[in-house]
This record gives C-alpha cells, structure tokens and sequence, in this order.
C-alpha cells in the first residue's frame, strides 16, 4: 500500500476571513479568526485517498506551552465549552478533506500554533502545521463579550475611525479619529503588547490562561497604554512642552502611535494625554475582538483625597487661584468596553468604564477599570475595580470660595457642574449621542433650583451666582468662534428694597483643559448703582486682538465678581469655555460612486479667520483610503485668503472611510481640522 502523506495545508484564507468577520486583516501573515466559531483548512494529500476506516487525523492546537489535542471526527460537534474538529460529511473528499476547527467561546487570545497529523494503521504519520490569531467574537452569544445588536458590532468593532469630544460642554469639538486597526502592523503590536506585559513575563502560563477573560485583557491592556509601570505604549506629558517628541494634539490616529511603539522595541511614544490614551486603548480593544467605545465626561472632577468635594479659589477681582490639589477637568476622556461580569454579582454586565490615562493606582499599577457603569450610577462603591474614583469624576460637589488678604470673602456651593454632560459618537453616525443617564440620576428641572442651565438656543449657558442681596448671572451671547470678539451679558439682580453701589470685576484667563489659569490677559472693573429690586444687564466683549493670541487651543476661565460696597458682601459667577476654531471643508466630486481600486479626487479648502496672515502645513489621512498620510506646505495665506487643495486618493477597502485633514498653522501653534465620511463600494 503507498504512504499517506500530507503535501500541503489551505488555510482558506479568503472564506474564513468572511465568515469571522476579519476581512480587514486580510494582508495579515497568520489566519485571523474569532473564537466560538468554525474555521475551515482544506488538507492536499498524497500517494492515496484517505479511507476512514484504517486512518485518521488528528489536530493539536499550541499557545505558548498550552496546548489542546483532538481527533478529527465525521460528526459537527455542538459544543462550545472544548475545541473540536470534525469534517462535515457532504463535503467529503478523500484526496482534499475539508477540516472544520472550532474554539471554545471561552478560548484564550493570541497567536496560536497548530499541527495537524494524519496516522495510518501501521504507524505512519504525516505532519502539517500552520498558524492562526484567534481573537474575541462579540458575534457569538457565548462569549462574554457579546453584544446583540449588528449596528453596535459595526460601530464598536469594526468601525476602523470616530470623532473624539473635547472643547467644553458649551462649545463642543468634535476631533476625528482614525482608530486604523487594519492598518499594516497594527495588529501584531496589539498581540505584541500582551506579550510585553508584566503578567506575561512574570508567568507566562497563567497569562496565556487568564487572556480568555475580557476583565483580564481590558486591565493588562489599561495599564500597558500608559508607560507608568512597564515598557507600555505611551509617555504622558502635561508640561506644554514636547520638544522631545510629538505634541498631543498633533496626532491623527492609533497607527502611527502602535507602529512606532512596536518598532523601537517598545520604547514608550511621546507624547499623550488622556484622549490619545483614550482613544489607543479603543484600537487595542476592537482589535482584540472586545467592543469598545471612547467616552468624554466634561467638568470631570480629580478628587485626590476621595472627600468628593473640589475646591475653586477666586481671587476679589475675579482671578482664578491653583490652591488645590484637585482639579476640575474641562473634560476628560476614558473608554468603556462591553462584556459579562462573572466575577461580579448579577446586574453589572454590559459597559465598563476603563481609563489608561496614568492618574493615581490601582491594584499597585497605573490603570483604571473595569469598573461597570451601573455600579457607579448606583454608587456601589464596594464593587471591582475603582468604582469610587470614577463615581468621584462624575459626581462631586465644587466649592467655589473667594479669597482677600487670606480671609475667605465669599463661598458658594455647585452640586451639577461635574459630570454635567457624558458622551460618546452615536451609532452609524458622525454625530454625538448623550450617555449622561448611564451614570447617573438626572434630576428633574423642577425639583432644584439650578445653578446651571442652558438656553433654548442650546448655544448660551449660564453661570449663577446669588448673595443675600444679589444674583448675579453670567451669560456668553453666543457660542465663540475664532475670529470674532468674544460677547457676554451680565445680569445684576438686587433683590433687596434699597439701592446699592456695587463695584463689578471682570477677569479672563487662558488655561489648558486640565490646569488652572494663567495670568489675566483681559480685564474690566467698574461701579454700578441699582435701585431697590433692580435689575442691569451689562454687556460685554472681548476683542479678538485681546486673545487671538493667547488663547489658541486652550481654554478661557470667564468670572466676574460682584461686591456691596456696603455690606461688602462678594457674589461671583464664571464660565469656562473653548473659542472654536474654524474648520477645513472637504468635499469629494461623485461621492455617491466612489468604487474600490478607483481614483478619485477631494478637495480640502480653507479660509483664513484670523486678522494675520498664517502658513502651516496640511496632513490628510484616511485609513483605507490612503496608503499613506499626504503633506502639504501651506504659503502664507492674507487675512480671509482662501485655498483649495486637490487630494487623489484610491480606496482599497470597502465601507464607511473617514477622510481627514488637520493644518497646523506654525505662526500659531493651532491646528484646524476637518473630516469627511466617504462610502466605498465594491466593484
């Protein structure tokens, strides 16, 4: 009888890629499937058609030291808990038999080996072997990581760009963001970074074991974004200063971070902040088959001592004071991701908030999560993992406390500010869906007197501030924009019967998202008579001469400060909001016909706002678009110059494309962006 021998495997690269839902991993060197689900191997034999009865096969499935073997059976087997293969008898063909392998649903992750054997009667064997990435498989309702919904695994998983909120809650920026998971090395630097991990190095056998469970990989990867305690991705810098390296604001995507990162043999990249953690630790996690959205929590409160109270220090001419340890961030971004928690009581599954952004410990390390959104909406501080903290971002008081000569002149009390808007990208769209109820109990408008609310407009907000004898409001007319003066009321309310002689002080101060201010760069003080019971609206700008310069990316802390002069009573109210800046238009000629492996052409224009001329440079990228990011030198462009520049570009993936272009304007240290959403057919 002649030998049976094995001469090659098909790994079927292009129906399994299909039928997991991986097709974006296609120019991958390893297979790319999904647990809890069949792949199938096409085995070539030779010397003579196997026969069942006196051969078999056998599959042995390798992660590191871990290791599973089984028989190739002729029956599908419908269990989910064990790996199994089997060969389905209708597609029985002895010389080419089509194997189906199956992971468990709750199989580890990572970069497997296999080695599939065929014996025969008399003790010959033939060995194959090859290599697959089995990743999570929210498709799956026995995965922990499961969600139910197609539109959600579109967005969550598969979605390859998103928009980042940032800016204030009263003037909202919406930044583009390619999360690039398919980009050329993205994956293998997520594989590489559980790998790299203390957990892996410290062992290696109950690492591989522990990477079936979501809560498991969500820590490690929140702890491996930030550089904190490990070779992770990385270095956070909050100085303004990142002269040895790239400034946060100027990346565009994960890609460029992970490669880079990857390459330097994992070398921390400079520089991040919490976005760039944020929106990094979304790629890894889509990658590795976890859902996973980014999340801006707006006046979100570091409370270093856990007391839930933040304390804000005015000076008596309205100045802003850095007294304080804790701090209100003007927003902060986080991520939660979708899965089962078994390790927790009922009722704590779906989204957890994970944040990588290096802020204080956990467990020893610097990460942050998962910690379930139910819990901190109920405040169930007792429950994994840091419940309190992230229930202290989104729910402490801010205790506003005017200063003079170390005595305190006037204190005020804010119970809505923190965690006054939470958000995340809606489903399917370009737009930004409020989660704010998720975390917590939203009061009706009736049942407390507000001390902030918003206009019909949507465009205004208001700050109060109330003494014994006076309210005062503080109102921005409009949202600010770039380019025009920056216009506010002030209403002055006596609600006493008898006059008063008030001395009004007006301050602005830059600051960045997460500091305090910075020195006034504008300033208004005067005095105003109000008759009994009277009210005085008084209006104000401020040119845009006065913050052009100042100001750029960063932020404005608006107050005023009423005094009696009488009773010498202090009210204060403030604002702090972001000037928006004006945005790059893209359109694309034909954009309802845009096909794959097809030449196009969009065009990025821009008009200057500014009262100077500017130059910089123009970036675009669009993940599946472009193979590479494009630049462009911008000459020096007149106060409402305009210039249009064409981009060819030809997409080599199908589905919704995010088109982007920021331009870095060096006379300024600003950078516009812009986005288009492109729609690739197949051919």
């Amino acid at each position: 009888m002649e030998d049976l021998r094995i001469k090659y495997v098909d790994l079927e690269q292009s129906e399994n890629l299909e039928s997991h839902r991986t097709n974006g991993f296609r120019n991958t060197k390893s297979l790319v499937v999904r647990r809890g689900a069949p792949f199938k191997v096409s085995v070539q034999l030779e010397g003579r058609p196997f026969s069942p009865k006196i051969d078999t096969l056998r599959v042995k499935v390798m992660l590191g030291n871990l290791y599973a073997v089984m028989p190739v059976t002729f029956s599908k087997s419908s269990s989910k808990s064990s790996w199994n293969a089997y060969i389905d008898p209708e597609e029985w063909n002895p010389l080419k038999p089509s194997i189906y392998i199956c992971s468990p649903a709750s199989a580890s992750v990572g970069s497997y080996r296999f080695q599939l054997c065929v014996l025969t009667q008399d003790g010959q064997k033939s060995s194959a072997y090859g290599n697959f990435i089995l990743l999570c498989n929210p498709w799956c309702s026995e995965d922990t990581v499961y969600i139910p919904f197609e539109d959600q695994r579109e967005e969550y998983i598969q979605s390859d760009s998103g928009l980042l909120f940032m800016g204030s809650g009263t003037n909202i920026v919406a930044r583009p963001w390619s999360f690039d998971q398919y980009e050329p090395g993205v994956l293998e630097a997520c594989l590489n970074l559980l790998q790299v991990s203390p957990q892996h190095k410290k062992n290696r056998k109950m690492d591989y074991l522990n990477r079936n469970n979501p809560v498991y990989l969500s820590r490690v990867v929140s702890a491996m974004i930030n550089s904190e305690d490990d070779r992770g991705v990385l270095k956070g810098n909050w100085t303004g200063d990142f002269k040895q390296g790239v400034s946060p604001s100027m990346w565009t995507g994960s890609g460029d971070i992970l490669r880079k990162w990857n390459q330097s043999g994992n070398s921390p990249v400079k520089y991040g902040q919490c976005w760039v953690f944020a929106a990094v630790m979304c790629t890894v996690m889509r990658v590795l088959g976890i859902p996973c959205r980014v999340i801006t929590n707006f006046n979100s409160a570091h409370d270093t001592n856990g007391n839930l109270v933040i304390e804000e220090y005015y000076s008596a001419t309205g100045q802003k004071l850095n007294r304080t340890k804790d701090s209100i961030w003007n927003f902060h971004v986080w991520v939660e991701c979708w899965m089962t928690r078994r390790d927790l009581e009922s009722g704590m599954d779906g989204w957890q908030v994970l944040d990588p952004t290096p802020q204080q410990r956990s467990g020893g390390v610097y990460c942050c999560g998962p910690a379930p959104v139910k819990a901190i909406k109920n405040k169930r501080v007792d429950l994994f993992y840091d419940v309190p903290f992230v229930y202290a971002s989104v729910n402490a008081d801010i205790h506003t406390i005017i200063l003079g000569q170390g005595q305190v002149l006037g204190f005020s009390k804010d119970t809505e500010r923190v965690g006054s808007l939470i958000c995340t990208k809606a489903v399917g769209f370009p737009r930004l869906q409020k989660i704010t109820g998720d975390y917590k109990y939203i009061k009706s408008p009736t049942s407390t007197l507000s001390s902030r609310s918003s206009s019909s407009s949507g465009d205004s907000t208001l700050r109060r501030g109330s003494s014994q004898g006076v309210l005062v409001f503080l109102t921005l007319d409009k949202s600010p924009i770039v380019g025009e003066p920056v216009s506010f009321s002030v209403k002055i309310m006596n609600k006493q019967n008898v006059a008063k002689m008030l001395k009004v002080h007006l301050n602005a101060q830059a600051k960045e998202y997460n500091h305090s201010p910075s020195d006034t760069f504008w300033e208004n003080h005067g005095v105003l008579q109000l008759a009994p019971m009277e009210v005085k609206v008084v209006r104000q700008k401020i040119p845009l001469a006065q913050y052009e310069d100042v100001v750029g990316d960063n932020l404005i802390n608006l107050a005023v400060v009423v005094e009696d002069m009488a009773s010498q009573e202090r009210v204060l109210s403030s604002e702090e909001f972001n000037i928006a800046s004006p945005q790059l238009i893209i359109q694309v000629a034909d954009e309802k016909s845009i096909m794959q492996h097809s030449e196009q052409t969009a065009l990025v224009t821009f008009i200057n706002p500014y009262s100077y001329p500017v130059s910089g440079v123009l970036t675009v990228a669009g993940a599946g678009l472009l193979q590479d990011k494009v630049q462009f030198r911008m000459p020096p462009l007149p106060p409402g110059g305009r210039v249009d520049q064409p981009i060819p570009f030809m997409p080599n993936m199908v589905g919704e494309k995010m088109l982007q272009a920021s331009l870095w304007l060096t006379n300024m240290n600003v950078t516009i962006r812009g986005f288009k959403m492109v729609s690739v057919n197949s051919v």
